[in-house]
């Protein structure tokens, strides 16, 4: 299973920072981050494959749960 994030790339004013966050995540693997496995162009998409992690965004988390300081730097360090 992956995740697939699908970015219209005719709404981007700025492209070029879409291929540095490629660049970054291409770099960079750790098995507590979501990791980047490919990317396609489709017509005027750009479509990202990413490792499928269950539970939703970290948005969607942090919406929902309230985090103490303590925990939100344990998150952050890790």
């Amino acid at each position: 299973q992956v995740a697939l994030k699908r970015m219209p790339l005719r709404k981007r004013n700025r492209k070029e920072l879409v291929v540095n966050e490629i660049q970054v995540m291409k770099e960079n693997r750790h098995p507590n981050i979501v990791n980047y496995i490919d990317s396609y162009l489709v017509d005027e998409d750009l479509w990202l494959v990413m490792e499928y992690v269950d539970g939703g965004t970290l948005t969607s988390v942090l919406v929902r749960v309230f985090m103490e300081e303590r925990m939100i730097a344990a998150i952050s360090r890790e």
